[in-house]
């Protein structure tokens, strides 16, 4: 059995969601006071490799401690899309794909972004679901998650999330800022994705892993 990690670590300063502040580690208790370490942890729901839950952009959508644990575990694939050489993943770049979806539960986009983590360049021009591609996928598949190595699975500069809202509406999680996907293209591998169980949650940092048995 081989484990790879998909996470990126959380740290003070790390890149977030422009608009929203990175996490803030503060020291709480010490070994020479109190004989043991703690840390104080401030951070967003959707900080660093995170999952989206429906709750997220709807407004009576589940949140994601009303899902069993066995939604954030299955069968996942990765889509080459760097390969592509495009801004925007369309239908017609799904479709060979359509026998390998229908028998998967996270679909997982290699776009190459991981590479700039840390950099400016990784909040522009990554590659993104189009429309049409997004309404395909939630309307001809069963899918659990749909996930990517970039900070939005939509656009850039999109304000109302079309695709988080298409894939969301179909309690499609939407996952996002993984990392290694270049690892695992070509590869049968099982996907974990277990969120910190918070109520009420919109959305919850992950430590997502891929299992290749």
């Amino acid at each position: 059995m081989k484990v790879i990690d998909l996470t990126h670590t959380i740290s003070p300063g790390m890149p977030v969601f422009p608009g929203t502040e990175p996490p803030m580690f503060e020291p709480a208790n010490t070994l020479e006071k109190h004989g043991f370490i703690e840390k104080k942890l401030t951070m967003y729901s959707h900080t660093g490799t995170h999952i989206d839950a429906p709750s997220h952009v709807m407004e009576k959508g589940f949140t994601l401690d009303s899902f069993p644990t066995d939604r954030f575990i299955g069968q996942g694939w990765v889509l080459d899309a760097w390969s592509l050489g495009c801004k925007t993943i369309e239908r017609k770049h799904l479709l060979p794909l359509e026998n390998q979806v229908g028998e998967i539960d996270f679909l997982l986009l290699y776009t190459g972004w991981s590479r700039y983590w840390g950099r400016e360049s990784y909040f522009q021009g990554f590659p993104v679901l189009s429309l049409d591609a997004a309404s395909w996928l939630a309307d001809n598949f069963n899918l659990k998650g749909v996930g990517a190595d970039t900070i939005s699975i939509d656009h850039e500069e999109s304000k109302i999330f079309e695709v988080h809202k298409l894939l969301l509406k179909k309690q499609i999680f939407v996952l996002e800022n993984l990392t290694n996907l270049e690892f695992l293209i070509g590869v049968n591998f099982m996907f974990l994705g277990l969120p910190l169980k918070t109520a009420n949650a919109d959305g919850a940092p992950i430590r997502a892993v891929a299992i290749i048995s």
